[in-house]
């Protein structure tokens, strides 16, 4: 596999087929990489709703009405849509859990092990709580680490993709009840295979030229 091949050939899809359905087995593996995105400190400062159904995709689909009225039908006609949520906190509890999943997943041999994780940890999370004070902002690009690993993931799977930021967030928090959890929805992906009315497989990529973006020191 050139993975060089499907960042050229991934594209944002505009129109899914709504009888064409991902696998369960490849449905699997997307979880599995949501669940093993990279986050700084591997603090994982977030959650997913998964809808493969329509009346799970009906919820999310509220929040895709009026301005953003392009982007409903992309979340209903979607075998699977992801909503990614950010924590509105990066507290105690979390810090704790994760502390106590790593130990028992065996990263942390020893006591000492073990405390210095945390201290390292707690470094940075009360830098951007206390000190910068932008956890929230911190957080946020933590959760795009996990969209960015999805969409390439994604695409090494044969399945198409289609990240959304455009939906009223304050409605579809209310929808999923995330104020009481904690969360704070960030941004939505679109998961299926493309329908003949995608007008963006046709379409070329555009990106600016190397010389623009990349500078070798």
């Amino acid at each position: 596999m050139n993975i060089a091949d499907i960042a050229l050939s991934r594209h944002a899809t505009k129109a899914f087929d709504p009888a064409r359905k991902i696998p369960a087995e490849l449905a699997g593996q997307i979880e599995t990489l949501l669940r093993f995105s990279p986050s700084s400190t591997n603090a994982q400062p977030w959650h997913f709703f998964i809808a493969d159904n329509d009346a799970g995709k009906a919820r999310i689909a509220k929040a895709a009405q009026g301005a953003y009225g392009a982007n409903e039908p992309k979340i209903r006609n979607a075998s699977h849509v992801v909503v990614f949520c950010t924590r509105a906190a990066m507290d105690d509890a979390h810090l704790a859990a994760v502390l106590a999943q790593e130990a028992r997943d065996g990263r942390l041999p020893t006591d000492e092990a073990r405390a210095n994780q945390h201290r390292g940890r707690s470094f940075y999370v009360n830098m951007h709580r206390f000190e910068r004070r932008d956890a929230q902002h911190w957080m946020e690009k933590q959760v795009y680490l996990a969209v960015g690993t999805l969409l390439l993931g994604a695409g090494a799977l044969g399945i198409d993709a289609c990240p959304i930021e455009g939906f009223d967030q304050a409605l579809l928090d209310e929808e999923l009840g995330l104020r009481e959890r904690g969360l704070t929805s960030a941004v939505i992906v679109a998961l299926g295979y493309r329908s003949d009315d995608d007008f963006n497989a046709k379409l070329p990529k555009s990106r600016l030229p190397t010389e623009a973006v990349i500078t070798r020191l």
